[in-house]
């Protein structure tokens, strides 16, 4: 059974999308150190915990930066690993759908270094700030706000009330996240939240001006992980003039091709910002589907 569990577990890494990689890394972290918190309470809280969550304290920081990468992968709580993957899975789907999938990893981790950044310093400047702080949560609203930015008229359906406009509910996290910055029970944790959020609008915005912060990051996961790139096929001299036309010739359709394509997919996220993504024909998802990919 529990080879079949994790052959089961393996294939949905291999073949799903980020967002499923990323909920599956979640919830192993979470599996891993639930366990470790029941069987061994004192030993996790004084000997691990404090070493995968981020601290407050820049001294102690100095000594542990690994803890900046490592404190978004960690929950407390069941409920609280729920709330965040369920948020993660909905707006995740919506912002690789319109953005691509390749954008996913990018905002997720620079908008939790955001989060963790706006925690370090009100650490440093506010009182009741918790001197450790842990949770997915900055990161996953950087990928809701970003697609809240990218599409903010999109359209889903919620149990009772119906279809909602994402920006709606946008709107509801934002100004919870505001009012809770002044409780004392998890008021750092919100300015991280903040900062996330913040994040999400930022990549969005940069992104229509020209500047996608995603290059710079895959480009640096590719080195790190040693990944090979294609090279770029050298350019060849055709020296037959009728051979050069027929070049030509399929040049221009290959570039009207890519014209059509263009327009189709800014059709289909037209009918998406309207109708929702559920309104989609098989068709034009995989349009959408392939287009992403590029």
């Amino acid at each position: 059974m529990f080879r079949s569990i994790a052959d089961d577990i393996k294939s949905s890494f291999d073949y799903g999308n980020m967002i499923v990689k990323l909920i599956i890394i979640n919830i192993a972290v979470f599996v891993i150190t639930a366990l470790l918190s029941a069987f061994f309470p004192l030993f996790y809280a004084t000997n691990i915990l404090p070493y995968i969550a981020i601290p407050g304290d820049l001294i102690t920081l100095l000594y542990r930066p690994w803890t900046i990468v490592t404190h978004m992968f960690l929950h407390d709580g069941l409920w609280h690993l729920i709330g965040n993957m369920i948020t993660l899975y909905w707006f995740g789907n919506i912002a690789g759908d319109l953005l691509g999938d390749k954008k996913i990893l990018p905002v997720y981790i620079l908008g939790g270094l955001m989060g963790a950044l706006f925690y370090i310093l009100s650490y440093q400047f506010l009182p009741n700030i918790g001197v450790f702080a842990l949770g997915a949560s900055a990161a996953v609203l950087a990928i809701v706000f970003t697609a809240v930015a990218t599409a903010p008229d999109y359209v889903v359906s919620l149990v009772l009330l119906g279809d909602v406009r994402i920006k709606f509910i946008g709107l509801v996290i934002l100004f919870l996240d505001i009012i809770g910055t002044q409780s004392n029970i998890n008021s750092g944790g919100h300015i991280a939240h903040l900062g996330g959020t913040l994040f999400g609008f930022l990549f969005v915005y940069l992104l229509r001006s020209g500047r996608d912060l995603s290059l710079s990051f895959n480009n640096f996961i590719d080195f790190i992980t040693f990944k090979k790139r294609e090279r770029p096929k050298r350019k060849t001299t055709l020296k037959v003039a009728h051979r050069a036309e027929n070049f030509q010739q399929k040049a221009t359709k290959t570039s009207s091709s890519k014209t059509d394509i263009s327009i189709r997919v800014d059709e289909i996220l037209d009918k998406i910002k309207q109708k929702g993504y559920d309104s989609l024909t098989d068709e034009e998802k995989e349009v959408l589907y392939h287009a992403s990919k590029n």
